[in-house]
């Protein structure tokens, strides 16, 4: 009996000594890059700082799904329509900026009596009404190369001019022969919208099949 009371009191007293020094020890992290990170925590070896590791390639980020950050549509560039509140045609441009930035300038064109643009040319010579920019102003396309701005937006230019769509201020220019293969007469898409958007995707096919190999 008296041998179990020396054991626990020997054990009573070696806790106390541990848990007192544990107190004593303060914790530092550092991010495991390299090896070389030794270097700078064998500095804490002999000190009462201890020396914890953090990785950044955990299983959690493995697996991780990547992040989609959704770019509002008006804060892309690209090809676009405009339409008239009035009689419902558009107008349809592109623009290597935000659509945003565009909407602005067509807006200030009509707000300052300049007809610079077919658009505000449109409204102030037929004292039409234009709306809010997410009511009347759609993204039809936007090309990941800047090279085809002029050829997409040519080839919605004369698809709504083929469906009567576009504002009589703005000229459809030449016919492209290349475009006359997918824009006919009876091409039509319920959704007024899509219907400029489909024929961009179908031309953005044809497209990439005759692009050189210095504009890929």
């Amino acid at each position: 009996m008296q041998k179990l009371r020396h054991q626990i009191k020997h054990k009573t007293k070696h806790t106390t000594l541990h848990t007192s020094t544990n107190e004593n020890k303060r914790w530092a992290t550092f991010t495991y890059i390299s090896p070389q990170i030794r270097k700078v925590t064998n500095i804490f070896k002999n000190t009462n700082v201890r020396i914890a590791f953090r990785y950044r390639n955990t299983i959690a980020k493995i697996i991780r799904p990547p992040k989609v950050h959704d770019i509002p549509p008006h804060n892309k560039w690209g090809i676009y329509q405009l339409k008239c509140n009035t009689c419902g045609r558009s107008y349809v441009g592109q623009t290597s900026r935000s659509l945003n930035i565009r909407f602005q300038e067509h807006i200030r064109y009509i707000r300052n009596n300049n007809p610079q643009s077919a658009y505000a040319q449109h409204i102030l010579q037929n004292h039409h009404e234009y709306g809010q920019m997410n009511s009347i102003m759609t993204l039809l396309k936007p090309p990941n190369n800047p090279n085809l701005l002029i050829p997409y937006e040519q080839y919605c230019i004369q698809t709504l001019y083929r469906e009567g769509k576009l504002i009589p201020e703005q000229s459809p220019g030449e016919i492209n022969p290349q475009f006359q293969t997918v824009i006919t007469p009876s091409l039509h898409i319920p959704h007024e919208q899509n219907s400029c958007t489909s024929a961009c995707n179908t031309g953005s096919t044809q497209n990439q099949a005759h692009q050189s190999p210095n504009t890929q």
